[in-house]
């Protein structure tokens, strides 16, 4: 049996700038799309004239249409396509995937992200307005609306462009009280650290937190190349710790970026 991810063909039919670093694109034709309807789901996207895929969160997914909020930046495949007029352009998604998952009993989010996170933030709090949520949000842009207002949310400034110190900000955190979870993305160096530092020093166990690596600043602010669904799974059926699972992605990553 294949595990090829099914594809999609889909066609821009919107395009609106939101800020000076984030786009909105408006996508239908998707026959047989159906979404995993978890608040981080993410495709795969293919666009005109590129063989590579970058990964995005689904911004919302209704009526046929798939909504992606896409950071841009000075250079790279999808941002040099995303910055000039897209629509009507047809390009190529693949099938979703997902990984938020709070336990039953959680009784708070703690949700951290520079802008890549945002579309996955700002959906988590749409699905989840019922807990308590606190939100560490580190972005360049004034993103005021673009996040439900029922969140309690701390905006950060990047220390500098293409840069991110999200990694000291959460090694900082007073942690809330009782039983919660954990969500993050951003670069991935500030998410090796996170993850090591729940790992080692905070305890926290795994079902309660997920952290993903979205960029590499070293490379560029680019979108992440390689799906983790595949390397978790894999991982996991042979055994293996988390720490060994995300070391494996973080290394396929690299290795994407050349």
């Amino acid at each position: 049996m294949s595990t090829r991810a099914a594809q999609f063909s889909a066609r821009v039919t919107r395009r609106e700038p939101l800020t000076d670093h984030l786009v909105r694109l408006v996508l239908d034709g998707l026959d047989g799309f159906e979404s995993t309807g978890v608040a981080d789901e993410w495709v795969g996207l293919v666009v005109p004239g590129q063989f590579q895929v970058r990964y995005y969160t689904v911004r919302s997914f209704s009526g046929g249409e798939v909504v992606l909020d896409v950071v841009v930046h000075d250079t790279g495949l999808v941002t040099e396509w995303a910055m000039r007029d897209c629509v009507g352009d047809t390009v190529t998604i693949t099938e979703p995937k997902s990984s938020f998952a709070p336990p039953a009993d959680a009784a708070w989010l703690l949700l951290v992200g520079d802008l890549t996170a945002m579309p996955a933030i700002a959906r988590i709090l749409e699905a989840h307005h019922d807990l308590p949520t606190y939100v560490l949000a580190e972005v360049p842009d004034d993103l005021a609306g673009y996040l439900p207002d029922h969140a309690d949310v701390t905006w950060l400034a990047p220390p500098a462009p293409g840069q991110s110190a999200l990694a000291e900000v959460v090694e900082g955190i007073e942690w809330p009280a009782g039983e919660g979870y954990f969500w993050m993305a951003g670069e991935s160096a500030q998410m090796r650290a996170i993850r090591k530092h729940l790992m080692r020093e905070i305890g926290l166990p795994t079902s309660h937190y997920d952290v993903m690596g979205y960029w590499r600043a070293t490379a560029g602010r680019q979108p992440r190349a390689v799906d983790p669904g595949p390397i978790w799974r894999a991982g996991k059926a042979a055994g293996k710790s988390d720490e060994q699972i995300w070391a494996e992605y973080d290394a396929a990553r690299e290795a994407s970026d050349g």
